[in-house]
């Protein structure tokens, strides 16, 4: 099994990057785990609260239960991904039945600053983009998807997600082995990783 990181800021397009790759293997031989499926549940936390949390943070993040999986679909078992709620800050009481594949992709903005996540990873890639377009593409995001104003999405980019952004996305970069400058609109970025995971498959069949 192939395990791929792919990191990067908030709004960097690391979900564009990961859509182009699995665009290329539409057969399941390519799954995805998402970061945000990992985040801590908040229920014994009041709502006005929990709509505080800094998930820009790596505290917000249940690395060890995202480990935990990797392993035990490296030893060909099935796992129960968590469903987690931007809305309610909660964890869903349902679950994503995740079968192992040979190539495995997880993508977050945090994935790279935890050390034990970094060592089950085969190759680390860091999505790069520019601060103004990141910005643009959260007020975006954040609004159409999450119901923000974007007053609420300016106020929360200073306050919690530029300086965690600077104090613990950016730094991660130096552990990528990949740079992807541009985001999703780097096509010869992902053509290369795309070129080892086409590798990878290859040696596996053989």
């Amino acid at each position: 099994m192939l395990i791929v990181g792919i990191a990067g800021g908030t709004g960097s397009g690391k979900t564009t990057v990961v859509r182009k790759i699995t665009e290329v293997f539409p057969n399941g031989e390519v799954i995805v785990i998402p970061q945000d499926s990992y985040y801590k549940d908040n229920k014994g936390i009041p709502i006005e609260e929990r709509q505080k949390i800094n998930f820009d943070h790596p505290d917000s993040v249940e690395f060890t239960l995202l480990i935990e999986h990797l392993k035990q679909m490296k030893k060909g078992m099935t796992i129960e991904m968590p469903l987690y709620s931007y809305l309610t800050c909660l964890r869903s009481d349902e679950t994503v039945t995740i079968k192992p594949s040979r190539v495995v992709v997880v993508e977050g903005i945090l994935i790279l600053t935890d050390p034990g996540l970094r060592d089950m990873f085969d190759i680390k890639v860091f999505v790069d983009a520019d601060a103004d377009d990141r910005l643009g593409r959260v007020i975006q995001r954040d609004i159409i998807e999450r119901g923000r104003t974007v007053l609420k999405v300016l106020e929360r980019y200073h306050d919690t997600v530029k300086p965690s952004h600077l104090q613990f996305i950016e730094p991660s970069k130096r552990y990528a082995d990949i740079i992807i400058p541009g985001g999703g609109e780097n096509q010869v970025g992902i053509e290369v990783l795309i070129s080892i995971i086409e590798k990878h498959l290859l040696k596996s069949k053989t």
